[in-house]
């Protein structure tokens, strides 16, 4: 069946969900788990063609997307290791998150895709399209969607 499974992550609560249930998954059927966290791109903003005295660098940006990241993925990690599985994990740079995930997936050589059915994406989500079905619809990895 599966030998290594991608388990993306945004920090959300439906991720940290999914993940839990991944993992169960993964044990039940002797699977290594592989995570993932997805910087996009910095976009400045501005109002009234000033941007905020608060708004980051994009250096800076990427440097805490990166804490977040290591952050989310230690705890991926814990977990995996508690379940007696192989792990292995990554912070990763791409112009869209599905992008990031399904390049992930083939870099580390997953044979399936375990993700929640949506993310962090409120509005534009619903008028651009999820995160989740975007990787459905790209991918030519399995996909296990958690709900």
């Amino acid at each position: 069946m599966f030998k290594n499974i991608l388990i993306p992550t945004d920090g959300s609560k439906l991720s940290q969900k999914a993940i839990k249930s991944g993992i169960a998954f993964a044990k039940s059927i002797k699977a290594r788990v592989t995570a993932c966290y997805v910087i996009e791109p910095f976009e400045p903003y501005y109002i009234g063609g000033y941007s905020p005295p608060d708004m980051p660098t994009a250096r800076e940006f990427e440097r805490r997307m990166r804490e977040a990241g290591k952050t989310y993925l230690q705890q991926v990690e814990k977990a995996v290791r508690n379940a007696g599985l192989a792990y292995s994990g990554a912070v990763v740079k791409a112009d869209a998150p599905y992008q990031g995930i399904i390049n992930a997936a083939k870099k580390g050589r997953c044979d399936l895709i375990y993700m929640a059915s949506h993310g962090r994406r409120g509005l534009s989500g619903v008028l651009l399209g999820s995160e989740t079905h975007k990787v459905l619809t790209h991918s030519k990895i399995p996909v296990l969607v958690y709900r």
